[in-house]
């Protein structure tokens, strides 16, 4: 049985596609006040290109965040498919992007991620490794010189190690480790009183 962040993202994945923007995953986190529904979205590939272009805004915008927000709380008031209250984030993936499924993996082969693991492998919950290949459900990666194979559905998180040397940034103290505090991600916030009246959403950026 999916579990339910997959679940919730089979659900509302076409509801962000109708609005031109790709779910990249859900993040679902239960707590004993309510849960958290954490959305990650991002703008099709291609469309950046096309926005610089037409001299719009590239990238995730507050205005996205919170398009999205209206429609995906209109929709779990119909479906109802959360049991008690919740509050549901709307965010972008920012620069250390959470990895969902083996197309994104795929997607960043070579890049150097942090890595937690439902269950542990070789001794291991935790690791910081690069994505070296990805075939079907496994992705490979390299471990210290060492290959480190790990299957997805056994993959809990994974976010990119920011190169910010590349980036022409510096990290200082007071940015928060995962990168919002760097303008870098923009994210709309919607707490509703239960999971039944969510028709007054609260927005705002970080």
């Amino acid at each position: 049985m999916a579990d339910k962040a997959t679940q919730l993202t089979e659900l509302l994945a076409p509801t962000v596609e109708a609005l031109g923007l790709e779910l990249l995953g859900i993040e679902y986190l239960p707590a004993p006040g309510g849960a958290v529904v954490r959305l990650y979205i991002d703008v099709p590939a291609g469309h950046d290109a096309a926005a610089i272009e037409a001299g719009t805004p590239q990238g995730v915008t507050i205005e996205h965040c919170e398009a999205v927000s209206r429609e995906v709380s209109a929709q779990l008031d119909v479906e109802d498919p959360i049991s008690g209250n919740y509050t549901l984030e709307v965010s972008s993936p920012g620069v250390d992007r959470p990895l969902f499924g083996p197309a994104q993996f795929a997607r960043f082969t070579g890049e150097t991620v942090k890595v937690g693991l439902k269950l542990p492998q070789e001794g291991r919950r935790r690791l910081t490794a690069r994505i070296v290949s990805v075939d079907g459900e496994s992705v490979t990666f390299d471990l210290d010189g060492t290959p480190f194979v790990a299957q997805v559905d056994n993959i809990d998180k994974a976010r990119i190690v920011p190169d910010w040397a590349a980036l022409g940034l510096a990290p200082s103290k007071d940015k928060k480790e995962n990168g919002r505090a760097t303008g870098a991600s923009r994210k709309a916030n919607h707490t509703p009183r239960d999971n039944k009246r969510s028709d007054d959403p609260s927005a705002g950026a970080e």
